[in-house]
């Protein structure tokens, strides 16, 4: 087991007197499960663990009466060695999405107060894409409001996976200062944080294909790894889909990679099919982004705070939320390559789903800003205050519409910029250049940085 940011959510959870149960919800295979039943072994004398998605029987102990002697009478009598001690046990549902009435029990669960519960989801987010008897359960079901705690695990982020090979806090805190104080960073640490970038480019941060990576260091177990968990999400997408929308979700899903490698990356409709029509195929790119598979990017009318303000809602781009994934869509070689620093003409896909990667993770809400005339920005954040723009290159690049921004602070409203690439720290004016591999320290407007294991 690696350590994982949700590891400080679930103990911070546990330790607050007034706690509601918690729904961890994420796309699948980010380590969810594993998380939650270390965490749950470690700290409770007993763990009763319900999978919804494997054991469909389960579901008939929320049949009936919700009340939580019911509820554990009924568990206890099914599964074995289940025992239920007031404040001792630890109830696991996981995929409760499978489970409506399990959701539902929640609020009594709260109320009774003798024992701690924590569900899992990979499908939360996804709506109307059920049979017309799920969603009939679903509607008689009420959701507990005010009764549940939701918080969203991602895949291993950047900085979990620089703790999962050996980088340490005190080496953490030593790239936040030269970040702060604008100085180079020493050109040992600095090429060995080039090496554990590019590697982390090409395993992500599915807790499978990292463990094959540093099991065995081996590139073609990982992409097994990775390939088979592709395939898994369409599946997914063929067992939990409408019959009619099975298709379009297929289409839009094998389009992301084109999509990405176009000069001008805004999610075109007519490169999934010709002549396609937004209204086919909207319903289909939402269900994706649901199941936490991709991320939306949103062009914003204006470069000032508040970003999403300033959203367009149907002009965005697309990446995926892992950016291990999307080197597993593309064509073979490509992981060797990236391998080598060589990115080819995937260097701008890859850089910028990087950068959406590295934010995604962080919990910010992804912008961009593109005008007609040419003039665009990679990404837009909130930065100390500001809007500030964010440049992905790959090495150089004379970043053309960052300086024309930054030239016009009367029209725009910018006044500071981030460019990064693989190069050291510097400074260009009112441009400050970072090394790629510190885009995961640009916390401000996230949660507070946890601590690392070490």
């Amino acid at each position: 087991m690696y350590y994982r940011k949700i590891n400080d959510t679930l103990l911070s959870w546990k330790n607050n007197p007034n706690k509601k149960p918690l729904i961890i919800k994420g796309c699948r295979q980010c380590g969810k499960t594993s998380s939650v039943m270390e965490f749950a072994n470690k700290h409770y004398p007993h763990v009763v663990y319900l999978n919804f998605h494997e054991h469909r029987e389960y579901k008939s102990f929320f049949a009936g009466a919700l009340d939580v002697d019911t509820i554990t009478f009924n568990i206890s009598a099914g599964v074995k060695n289940s025992r239920f001690v007031p404040y001792e046990t630890c109830l696991v549902l996981d995929e409760i999405q499978d489970c409506p009435n399990a959701r539902s029990s929640l609020k009594f669960f709260k109320l009774d107060g003798r024992f701690d519960v924590v569900c899992t989801g990979s499908l939360l987010g996804v709506n109307g894409y059920k049979t017309k008897e799920e969603q009939q359960e679903e509607r008689a079901a009420a959701i507990p409001v005010g009764f549940e705690t939701v918080v969203t695990m991602y895949p291993m982020d950047f900085e979990e996976w620089l703790w999962a090979n050996g980088i340490e806090h005190q080496h953490i805190d030593y790239l936040r200062k030269c970040m702060s104080d604008e100085k180079p960073v020493n050109e040992a640490i600095h090429d060995r944080m080039r090496q554990l970038l590019l590697r982390y480019i090409v395993v992500g941060g599915m807790p499978e294909a990292v463990s094959a990576f540093l099991n065995t260091n081996d590139m073609n177990e990982v992409l097994a790894v990775q390939q088979g968990i592709v395939e898994a999400y369409k599946a997914d997408m063929l067992k939990y889909a409408l019959q009619e929308d099975k298709s379009y979700i297929r289409e839009c899903f094998g389009s992301i990679p084109a999509q990405l490698a176009k000069e001008n990356k805004k999610f075109q409709y007519n490169v999934i099919r010709k002549n396609a029509r937004s209204r086919d195929y909207i319903g289909s790119l939402q269900w994706i982004e649901d199941a936490g598979i991709i991320r939306r990017c949103y062009n914003t009318s204006i470069t000032e705070l508040p970003l999403n303000g300033n959203a367009i809602p149907d002009n965005f781009k697309v990446y995926m939320a892992d950016i291990g994934l999307l080197v597993s869509m593309l064509e073979e070689g490509t992981t060797w390559s990236i391998l080598q620093g060589d990115l080819h003409g995937y260097k701008g896909a890859i850089y910028e789903n990087l950068m959406a990667d590295i934010l995604g993770k962080m919990g910010r809400k992804l912008y961009f800003f593109q005008k007609e005339s040419g003039l665009e920005l990679d990404f837009l954040i909130r930065y100390k205050g500001e809007c500030v723009p964010v440049e992905c290159k790959a090495r150089t690049g004379n970043a053309k519409s960052m300086k024309t921004v930054l030239n016009h602070p009367e029209k725009y409203h910018v006044f500071h910029a981030l460019k990064f690439g693989d190069y050291n720290v510097g400074r260009e004016g009112s441009i400050l250049t970072l090394p790629f591999y510190m885009a995961f320290l640009l916390t401000e407007c996230t949660p507070s940085p946890v601590h690392s294991p070490m």
